[in-house]
C-alpha cells in the first residue's frame, strides 16, 4: 500500500485568503478554478498564478458546483433551497432552477452536487440546519436530476454531505458529517439506481476540528475525503493511506490544472494548491 509521501509532489501554498467559509472548488478546463464563500454568499474564480475574482454576489449561500456536459455550471445554493444551471459563457445574468422541490415539498439544504457522464445529477439534501417548523422532507436524503428534468429519489442518510463516483462510475461515495462519520458506499447500476449500501469507511477522530465533508476519487479510484484534522486518503478497498495535513482543516478539495495532478483545497479563510502524483477525475463529464 502507497504512503502519503508516495502521492503528493512538494507541500501545500496559499493561493488566497481573506475569506470566511470557502466551499465547492472546482476546475474549468479553459484554465482556472472555481470556488465559493458560503457564509459570505460569493462566488470567485482563480486564475493561476492572480487573485481572487468576484464573479457574483448573493448566492443563497451558494456551496457544490460542478459543470454538466455541456459546460454549463450547477450549483447547490443551500440558502434558497435549490438547485440551479447557469450557462456555459460564464455569464451570470441568467439561470434555470433545476430542482426545489421533491414530491411538492420544498428541499431542505441542497449541499454538494455530482455529475454522471450520461448528464444526470446527483445531490446531497441535509435537513438538520433547517429549523424543524420548516423541513418539509424528513429524512435527508439524496436526490437525482435525470437528462430530462426529472427527478428521483436516491437514498435516506442521517447528513449527507460530499459526493464522488468511482472511476467506472459504479458507485456512489457519501460523505456522513453528523450523528456517525463515515463514507458510505452506494453501488449503482447501469440505470444510475441503488443497488446496495455499505460503510466504505470509519471517520471517526478525536480531532476538534473538521468533519467527512468534500470529496474526491483520482484516476486509480483512491478516495480523498475533507475530515477531522485534514484530508483523509484511502484505497479503493477502504483502507486508509494517511490523513494529509493541510495549513488549515479544509472542508472541500478539487483536482485540476492541465495534467489534473494539482489538489485545490478550501479551506475556512484560506483556499490552496498541492501538487500530487497520480491525476484526479474531474467530478464532471465536461471537456473542452
Amino acid at each position: 500500500m502507497p504512503t502519503l509521501n508516495d502521492l503528493i509532489d512538494g507541500e501545500a501554498q496559499r493561493l488566497a485568503t481573506g475569506f470566511t467559509f470557502t466551499e465547492g472548488p472546482v476546475w474549468h478546463p479553459n484554465g482556472f478554478w472555481y470556488f465559493v464563500d458560503v457564509r459570505e454568499s460569493k462566488f470567485y474564480r482563480l486564475k493561476p498564478g492572480g487573485p481572487a475574482e468576484l464573479l457574483r454576489e448573493n448566492t443563497g449561500e451558494g456551496n457544490g458546483t460542478t459543470f454538466d456536459p455541456q459546460g454549463r455550471l450547477i450549483q447547490c445554493e443551500g440558502g434558497n433551497r435549490r438547485v440551479t444551471r447557469w450557462p456555459a459563457d460564464g455569464g451570470f445574468g441568467s439561470h434555470e432552477v433545476l430542482m426545489d422541490k421533491f414530491d411538492g415539498k420544498r428541499l431542505n439544504r441542497p449541499n454538494d452536487v455530482l455529475c454522471k457522464s450520461d448528464g444526470s445529477l446527483y445531490f446531497t439534501n441535509p435537513g438538520m440546519r433547517v429549523p424543524l417548523a420548516e423541513r418539509e422532507l424528513d429524512p435527508a436524503a439524496i436526490y437525482r436530476i435525470m437528462p430530462d428534468g426529472s427527478n428521483k429519489h436516491v437514498a435516506d442518510f442521517e447528513y449527507p454531505n460530499g459526493l464522488a463516483f468511482s472511476p467506472d462510475e459504479r458507485v456512489l461515495y457519501v460523505a456522513n458529517t453528523r450523528h456517525a462519520a463515515y463514507i458510505h458506499r452506494l453501488e449503482i447500476d447501469s440505470a444510475g439506481n441503488l443497488v446496495r449500501r455499505s460503510i466504505f469507511a470509519d471517520m471517526s477522530s478525536d480531532e476538534k476540528v473538521g468533519v467527512p465533508d468534500g470529496m474526491k476519487v483520482d484516476v486509480e479510484g483512491r478516495v480523498w475525503c475533507t475530515g477531522p484534522g485534514g484530508t483523509w486518503v484511502y484505497t479503493p478497498a477502504g483502507e486508509l493511506i494517511g490523513v494529509l495535513k493541510t495549513p488549515e482543516v479544509p472542508a472541500n478539495l478539487a483536482f485540476g490544472g492541465p495534467d489534473m495532478k494539482t489538489v485545490l483545497f478550501t479551506a475556512h479563510t484560506s483556499v490552496y494548491s498541492l501538487r500530487v502524483k497520480t491525476p484526479g477525475l474531474p467530478g464532471h463529464p465536461f471537456r473542452k
